[in-house]
């Protein structure tokens, strides 16, 4: 388990809720539409808005954003996002929660160097620290968390000499900025590894955080798969990734990165928490596909039940062809409905049968009525 972190009045890491968060894709200096925008995310269940702060104007601006926000009822954490321009990340650390910077923006860029001495190598990390230092000192005054982002692709050329553009090179960059931090005595870190090939982004991950429990370091982590795309495909690859690493116990807030409305991302992301079993948001269906031992229409059943239960979170309901494979394959729902003859449903609560041959059109009715009953 992470070690836990404060981001405004939100708790992530140590045991806490996996976050669910995602970005604007507003021009930062339009405070209305940048606020609406965040107005929609958060409705929609994001719960840490990140804001680009390309400059120092769009930096300050983040302040307007924030008394916006407020005014508006909404509390919502805000991350700013920076590439390029440390100065723009000491600006925003003083008005919003949380800071994300990339690794590879602190380093010395475009030197031509394809070789490191030992001696090189080292005296640039000592830059990377002194560079830093301003940056960390605001955070701690102000108590602004920090993301450390490491991107497959924009490696410095210094990681590049040795590790090349390889998951081992992403790790290895942010441990080294870990380590920077905690010789500055600052531990409100959170760190991701993203790309666009889920691949390197899961193995980039699982190795991060082999390494920093091997060093006794415990920061939560942000997954998600960078430049997902849109539709079908972006979703898929979301899910492959972020799913995967979840299921193996890591993961402390997502990011669903598709090229959409970010309020669309959000259905995703809780979709993805719900599949494996990180975040219980909705009802739960266990539905077989059906074969030819089906003798109802279990596809107009269950969009029937589906649309009679969704507000029941957390319910788990099998709806099965037959009783075959049906009680035997539901065996960790709370209530089933197995079809068990020409039209004829019986139900189940646990393993246990409750009535059994009802007639389909009354069928969906009577699981309504045996959940209700059963939660009044």
């Amino acid at each position: 388990m992470s070690r836990q972190i404060k981001i405004g009045n939100l708790t992530l890491g140590g045991g806490a809720p996996v976050r669910v968060q995602s970005m604007t894709n507003t021009d930062t200096m339009d405070t209305r539409a940048t606020v609406e925008q965040a107005l929609r995310m958060v409705e929609a269940g994001c719960e840490l808005v990140r804001i680009t702060a390309p400059d120092v104007k769009a930096a300050e601006n983040l302040g307007r954003i924030k008394e916006e926000l407020l005014k508006r009822g909404c509390e919502v954490p805000l991350v700013a996002d920076i590439h390029f321009n440390p100065k723009a990340a000491e600006v925003a650390a003083t008005l919003v929660e949380k800071v994300r910077v990339n690794p590879g923006n602190y380093t010395d860029r475009n030197t031509g160097k394809l070789e490191f001495t030992e001696r090189e190598y080292n005296d640039e990390l000592k830059r990377i620290g002194e560079r830093m230092a301003s940056l960390i000192d605001i955070c701690k005054r102000h108590h602004t968390a920090m993301r450390i982002g490491t991107n497959h692709g924009s490696l410095s050329e210094r990681i590049m000499s040795r590790y090349g553009n390889s998951p081992e090179g992403m790790a290895q960059s942010a441990i080294e900025f870990a380590r920077v931090c905690e010789e500055q005595d600052y531990h409100d870190l959170v760190f991701s590894m993203k790309a666009s090939n889920v691949k390197v982004m899961v193995d980039s991950t699982r190795l991060f955080v082999s390494k920093m429990h091997a060093m006794g370091m415990d920061y939560p982590i942000h997954l998600g798969v960078t430049e997902a795309g849109d539709g079908m495909q972006g979703r898929l690859k979301s899910a492959a990734g972020i799913g995967a690493l979840l299921l193996d116990g890591i993961g402390d807030t997502i990011r669903v990165s598709l090229t959409e409305d970010p309020e669309k991302e959000m259905p995703i992301a809780y979709d993805i928490l719900q599949a494996v079993g990180a975040r219980i948001t909705q009802p739960e269906y266990i539905a077989c596909p059906s074969c030819g031992r089906t003798q109802y229409d279990i596809q107009k059943a269950l969009q029937e039940i589906k649309a009679k239960t969704v507000h029941l979170v957390g319910v788990k309901i099998g709806v099965m062809g037959c009783i075959v494979n049906g009680p035997g394959e539901m065996a960790d729902a709370d209530y089933g409905y197995v079809g068990s003859g020409h039209g004829k449903i019986t139900l189940y609560k646990g393993k246990e049968v409750v009535k059994r041959d009802i007639d389909q059109k009354d069928a969906v009715e009577e699981l309504v009525k045996l959940i209700e009953n059963d939660r009044l």
